[in-house]
């Protein structure tokens, strides 16, 4: 593959959802990777511009997320479409284009990539000025298409699904300047591990099913209640929770198994000090039901814990998604947010890659069936892998040296 000593690019991107920033880092690592002289710069284009419309937005993401998810879902349909919202957007992000300018010229970049959708609307304002001429590739983070993401002056569209480039084309965007290449993650999920190796080093049986938790910045009690119904399983099999920078829900989960425990040894105990065991009926009434768990606050070896489940359990992010079809991981997804995440998990339940988990108190159930029916995760196995477009950033990095050679020759 031919390469572009010294090459610039410049990412764009944005801190509302940790998804946009994490497929920019693993954009930058694999070009970095691939060729040791170019030079590669992230930005956060809100904070750039400026900080108080970033804290702005990004505060009011997570806050209606939480907690007006209904809210969040009727701003997200809205701005889908030409409304007065929409165009307010439109309008800001205009303004705001000439202060993305200095970034641009003084680090003179040979392409920009972005993955946030204002990211796009700036630097593509930017290009239709005509105040920059770069080739500009927009990488869209979910699994449907939003209209925030096409701008003009966007020279290559990366969508996650062949679905997406119908979708994009029907939007007016022309058919070549879409690629369904998918999300660019860490190139370490495409690798396999020492399964028998990792298992010991983690304490954990490898030859039980494993159920990995990710249970991302929200909803500490909805968790709680999605963990102690899957444990209620009568199948064996153990539990990887993964709760991330949540320090109030590791803190929990960490009272919790203990509580689970002290009472499970007071128990035995009792049974010991009397001589008198318990009935299998009245231990199952009196007893919380108990999986081998492994707890976890924030780790940077996602991919390894992916590689060892069998199934995970988490929100239908973009990212968490594109990681899990990476390493051919079949989903159960819980508590969709309405917009993107309700449209991904839609996407995946068509396809055979997840299921949904609706209410708590189907978790139970869901997982059961899943744990037992081994014919059905292989089917949702080979839906992935038939899904999966293979390395993402192999594929944007030669699209991408493609487009500088094009710019490079007029």
């Amino acid at each position: 593959m031919n390469r572009m000593i010294g090459m610039k690019v410049l990412i764009l991107s944005a801190t509302t959802g940790g998804g946009h920033m994490t497929a920019a880092n693993a954009m930058k690592n694999y070009i970095i990777d691939k060729d040791h002289t170019a030079e590669v710069l992230i930005e956060d284009t809100l904070e750039y511009v400026s900080p108080f419309l970033n804290k702005a937005v990004t505060g009011g993401y997570v806050y209606m997320a939480k907690n007006t998810p209904l809210l969040y879902g009727s701003v997200y349909n809205s701005t889908d479409k030409n409304t007065p919202i929409n165009k307010t957007v439109e309008i800001t992000t205009t303004i705001l284009r000439n202060k993305l300018y200095p970034l641009i010229e003084q680090f003179s970049p040979d392409i920009v990539i972005t993955t946030h959708p204002f990211a796009a609307e700036m630097v593509t304002a930017l290009k239709t000025r005509g105040l920059i001429n770069l080739p500009v590739i927009n990488i869209i983070t979910d699994f449907a298409v939003h209209k925030a993401y096409i701008s003009d002056g966007v020279d290559a569209y990366i969508v996650s699904s062949r679905e997406m480039v119908d979708d994009i084309v029907s939007r007016g965007v022309n058919r070549t300047k879409v690629y369904p290449y998918g999300i660019p993650v860490k190139s370490s999920f495409y690798k396999q591990i020492d399964r028998e190796a990792v298992f010991e080093s983690e304490g954990l049986d490898p030859d039980l099913p494993t159920i990995l938790i990710m249970a991302g910045s929200f909803g500490v009690t909805d968790i709680l209640k999605i963990y102690h119904k899957i444990v209620k399983s009568p199948e064996d099999f153990q539990v990887i929770v993964i709760t991330g920078k949540n320090e109030k829900l590791y803190e929990t989960f960490q009272r919790y198994l203990n509580k689970i425990n002290i009472r499970n040894t007071m128990i035995e105990i009792k049974q010991i000090i009397h001589g008198k065991p318990i009935s299998p009926e009245k231990l199952i009434k009196r007893k919380k039901p108990v999986k081998a768990t492994k707890l976890l606050y924030y780790t940077t070896e996602v991919e390894k814990y992916m590689h060892m489940a069998d199934i995970i359990v988490t929100k239908p992010g973009g990212l968490t998604v594109s990681e899990s079809i990476a390493v051919g991981l079949p989903m159960a997804v819980f508590k969709a947010i309405p917009g993107q995440e309700v449209q991904n998990a839609e996407f995946l339940v068509k396809k055979n890659m997840a299921v949904k988990l609706e209410k708590s108190n189907t978790c139970t159930a869901v997982i059961t069936d899943l744990i037992k029916n081994k014919e059905k995760l292989e089917s949702m196995r080979k839906s992935i892998k038939t899904f999966s477009r293979g390395n993402s950033s192999e594929h944007i990095y030669k699209l991408m040296l493609e487009l500088i050679k094009r710019s490079k020759n007029g």
